[in-house]
C-alpha cells in the first residue's frame, strides 16, 4: 500500500449512493484498495438498497464521507417516462441521503454530490466557471438544477455539501466503449451539427439541441476517471470549498481535436465527418439523443485550480492512452 492510500484509510468510513454506476465502482474499488471502510447503496448488488431507510441511517451516521452519484443514465431517448425517471431517481435518492444526514446523531463533515457541467449554456464563445458561468435553458439544464436544488434543500449546519458539477468522464468503460467501437469501424470524425427539423412537442419539453455553429468545433470538457477520484480527496482536504465545483481538465478540446486524438490512440487513420442527420437517424437506432455529443460543453475547474488542486492528467491524450491501455 502507498503512502498516499494509508493516509486515505485514515479519513473515515465513506458511504457511495449509486454504486453500481461506473463512477461509483471506480470509487468503491479505489477506497477498499486503500483500506478504507466503504459503505455502498444501489438498486442491487450494493450494501443496502434505497428502500432501506434504517440501513442508509446507520451508514451516514459516523461517517466521514457521503458521496451521491445515483441517477438513471442520460445515455436514452428522452421520451416521457425516461424523462421522469431521469428526474426522480436522482431527486428521490438525495432526499434519501439528506434525510439521513439529518437525522444522524454524528452526522459527516462532507457531502459531496453527483452534479452535472451540462447545467451550463451551450458555449462556444468563451468558457464557464463557477463565478462567471451561464446557467442554460432546456431539459437536461433542468434536471441539473433541480439535483442540486434536492442538494441543497434542507438544514444541514454539521455537513457541508459540494455540487460536483462533473464534465465527460473518461475511463475504461463508460463513454469510451461506444467510442472505440465507432472508431475503429471507421466511424471516428468529428460531429458535425446542422438544420434538423423538430416538433412542438420537443420544443415543450425541452429536449430539443438548437442548432449551433457545426463545423465540430462544439467544445468537449472532460475529465480522468482517476482525477475525479482525486478531486473527492482534495474536497476533504479543503474546507473551505463548498457549493459548486466544477470537476473538468483545465484543457478542454473541441469535438474534432477529441475524435482525432481518439484515433491517434487507437492507431485509426481515417474517420469522415458525421454529419447531424445521420448523427440523428443513429441516435434513434441506439436509443440515445444527438445533444450527447452535440452540444457545445466548455467548461474550466476554477475553483479547483485557485485552491491549488493538480490534475494527473490535464492533458487528453495522455487520459485516453491510460484509459484504452487498460481495456
Amino acid at each position: 500500500m502507498t503512502s498516499d492510500a494509508q493516509d486515505h484509510s485514515t479519513r473515515g468510513r465513506i458511504v457511495i449512493g449509486g454504486a453500481g454506476g461506473f463512477m461509483g465502482r471506480y470509487l468503491a474499488e479505489r477506497s477498499r484498495a486503500a483500506g478504507r471502510e466503504v459503505v455502498t447503496i444501489g438498486r442491487s448488488g450494493a450494501d443496502l438498497r434505497w428502500d432501506d431507510a434504517h440501513g442508509i441511517a446507520a451508514a451516514v451516521d459516523g461517517a466521514a464521507l457521503v458521496v451521491g452519484l445515483a441517477g438513471k443514465s442520460v445515455n436514452c431517448r428522452y421520451t416521457p417516462a425516461n424523462r421522469a425517471e431521469i428526474f426522480r431517481s436522482r431527486l428521490d435518492t438525495t432526499a434519501a441521503l439528506s434525510r439521513a444526514i439529518a437525522a444522524a446523531a454524528t452526522p459527516p463533515a462532507l457531502w459531496v454530490n453527483a452534479a452535472t457541467a451540462t447545467i451550463y449554456r451551450h458555449a462556444e464563445d468563451r468558457p464557464m466557471t463557477e463565478q462567471g458561468g451561464e446557467i442554460g435553458s432546456g431539459f437536461s439544464v433542468e434536471v441539473a438544477k433541480a439535483w442540486e436544488c434536492a442538494l441543497f434543500a434542507d438544514e444541514l449546519p454539521a455537513t457541508r455539501r459540494v455540487a460536483l458539477r462533473t464534465a465527460i468522464v473518461l475511463g475504461h468503460g463508460g463513454v469510451l466503449a461506444p467510442i472505440r467501437r465507432l472508431a475503429r469501424l471507421g466511424l471516428g470524425g468529428p460531429q458535425v451539427d446542422g438544420w434538423w427539423p423538430t416538433t412542438r412537442s420537443r420544443r415543450e419539453a425541452g429536449t430539443l439541441h438548437l442548432r449551433g455553429s457545426g463545423r465540430g468545433r462544439q467544445r468537449f470538457s472532460w475529465i480522468h476517471i482517476e482525477d475525479a477520484a482525486r478531486i473527492i480527496d482534495f474536497l476533504e482536504d479543503h474546507p473551505e470549498l463548498d457549493g459548486p465545483v466544477n470537476a473538468s481538465s483545465p484543457r478542454p478540446v473541441d469535438n474534432r481535436e477529441f475524435m482525432a486524438a481518439v484515433r491517434r490512440v487507437l492507431g485509426v487513420r481515417f474517420g469522415p465527418p458525421t454529419p447531424r442527420w445521420a448523427l440523428e437517424i443513429g441516435a434513434i437506432g441506439i436509443r440515445t439523443e444527438t445533444e450527447l455529443v452535440l452540444k457545445s460543453r466548455w467548461v474550466l475547474p476554477e475553483r479547483l485550480e485557485s485552491a491549488g488542486f493538480a490534475f494527473a492528467y490535464p492533458e487528453l491524450e495522455p487520459a485516453l492512452r491510460e484509459a484504452f491501455n487498460r481495456a
